[in-house]
């Protein structure tokens, strides 16, 4: 995918303006899990806004996230640097078409446990 347009689904996907950005750190600051990651949350949004995102792609970040929110709570411009790095984890996903499931990859003993809030998120966050 052509990297620009690649930048505009995650843009879509992340719902929110990376422009809003002031670049203060208090989101990368108050992280639990900064010191593991190479990019943090405040540099998620500024690679995003400037369209450097194969580095992103390729970065352990992605999955050394732990959707804390805690970026979120802090941001002092309502940034929300976690849905940036949650839109590059699901472009990076459906780059390896593994966004389906198919009705049997599905456990039968999840079916009668698991809540349907759950599923309809699932359903949701894989089918934009």
């Amino acid at each position: 995918m052509e990297n620009n347009n690649l930048r505009e689904q995650i843009l879509f996907t992340a719902n929110a303006d990376p422009k809003k950005c002031m670049k203060c750190g208090k989101c990368s600051g108050a992280c639990p899990n900064y010191d593991e990651m190479e990019y943090h949350p405040h540099q998620f949004v500024s690679m995003v806004q400037n369209g450097d995102i194969e580095p992103l792609l390729k970065s352990e970040s992605l999955y050394l996230c732990l959707t804390c929110m805690v970026c979120v709570e802090r941001c002092p411009r309502n940034v929300q640097p976690a849905r940036f790095i949650e839109a590059v984890r699901l472009a990076k996903i459906r780059q390896q078409g593994e966004n389906r499931l198919t009705p049997q990859q599905i456990p039968a003993k999840i079916e009668e446990d698991t809540p349907q809030q759950l599923l309809v998120s699932a359903f949701r966050k894989y089918t934009k």
